[in-house]
């Protein structure tokens, strides 16, 4: 189950790592620049910003197993119709639909872990989750490199049938986590409570934008990669698609190192620890890009970068879902819209000096580092999980 979890919370990277080589060509067939192109990349990750504040509350409501299978089933369908798009500004519209489709394999495959664990346990969980993710990334580039030949028509056929493949795995082997009793029945206006519940807990707050400016960071890794590393640092194509990968296997190798030190270690320690390994390499990578100096220098440096990030993001996700237990999917489901919404708003910022300088993502990875921490400091002197389900506020 813990795969088919992971596969369903990959859809972000496999739905937007796999096409990076072939942006420069996607540009040319359908007659745009970089800024049309991101803009595919913006609308997807806005779409899985809004998706999971719909889908996570109905998964509330409804339950796990409906809401997955019916979004996992669209997202195959929203992929289909991307690989037959005829010009960019209809792509950009089915790159939303496929993100708010494809948002349910995250949202909901947190609720269910958070459903099932506790904890450490979750911490635990949730790194396992960040390493599996990390995959993605690693194969995403490499079977985008490989079918680049094939046209950018021919990537988005492969995530057609990716996605067909988690909608199988999830009617087979993911689980209803959360049964009829511990559903909610008060429609939009419990979900306003519910969230109103969640801002008002600091502890909440905290976590949660320490999870967000953590993957805003991150995003401006990804949106920036392909121009830093092939443009100002002079890496070919095939070099940056195998730097990359290493990059996410670091990221995967991480999860599970963290999963481990977890053993000995609570979630809030290694969020620190994350956070505070993030910021100084950022800053590090930022006097480097400012200094000009050469691949060779810079990779080691953006690869343990990256590889941090995985500290911040499993162990965030933990002590974010733990403060809501009587409302998992409502909490994963803002926490995922916050996550994607920062990462929509921080992809096109990354590019606005133009294609040959990597002063931006530098810029943007200390921001981003500085304000994680500012919220995670909201949280002092808090214990690392909410009230209980029977202790929740009454509902009516």
């Amino acid at each position: 189950m813990l795969v088919v979890l992971g596969l369903l919370s990959a859809v972000a990277p496999l739905a937007t790592d796999m096409y990076l080589p072939v942006f420069t060509d996607l540009a040319a067939d359908l007659g745009t620049g970089a800024a049309g192109v991101q803009l595919t990349l913006t609308a997807f990750l806005a779409g899985l910003a809004l998706g999971q504040l719909v889908i996570g509350p109905l998964s509330d409501r409804f339950g796990r197993r409906g809401p997955i299978l019916l979004a996992t089933a669209a997202a195959v369908v929203a992929c289909v119709l991307c690989a037959l798009a005829p010009d960019v500004r209809t792509l950009v519209v089915l790159r939303f639909v496929h993100g708010f489709a494809g948002s349910a394999g995250i949202v909901i495959g947190r609720a269910v872990a958070a459903d099932l664990t506790t904890g450490r346990a979750a911490a635990r969980v949730f790194s396992l989750l960040a390493s599996v993710v990390g995959i993605a990334p690693v194969v995403a580039p490499l079977a985008g490199g490989a079918l680049s030949p094939a046209g950018w028509r021919a990537e988005f056929w492969v995530m057609a049938g990716i996605s067909a493949v988690m909608l199988v795995g999830s009617a087979l082997v993911v689980p209803e986590s959360l049964p009829p009793e511990r559903r909610h029945a008060g429609g939009l206006a419990e979900t306003g409570r519910t969230v109103r519940r969640l801002f008002a807990d600091r502890g909440y707050v905290g976590y949660v934008f320490s999870f967000a400016f953590g993957f805003g960071g991150l995003m401006g890794y990804i949106s920036a990669s392909p121009f830093v590393v092939q443009n100002v640092l002079g890496l070919s194509t095939p070099a940056y698609t195998v730097t990359f990968a290493a990059n996410a296997l670091g990221m995967t190798l991480a999860g599970l190192a963290g999963a481990r030190l977890l053993r000995r270690f609570s979630p809030e320690g290694l969020l620190r620890s994350g956070q505070a390994a993030v910021l100084g390499l950022s800053a590090v990578l930022l006097v480097m890009l400012a200094a000009g100096l050469p691949a060779v220098a810079v990779l080691p440096v953006l690869f343990v970068l990256v590889s941090s990030f995985t500290l911040i993001m499993g162990n965030a996700a933990a002590l974010t879902v733990g403060r809501a237990p009587y409302a998992t999917g409502t909490a994963a489901a803002v926490m995922g819209a916050l996550q994607f919404a920062l990462g929509a708003a921080v992809s096109p910022l990354v590019g606005l000096g133009g294609e040959d300088t990597g002063l931006p993502m530098g810029v943007t990875l200390v921001v981003c580092a500085l304000l994680g921490i500012g919220a995670r400091l909201l949280t002092r002197g808090l214990p690392e999980t909410g009230p209980a389900p029977a202790e929740a506020p009454a509902r009516g």
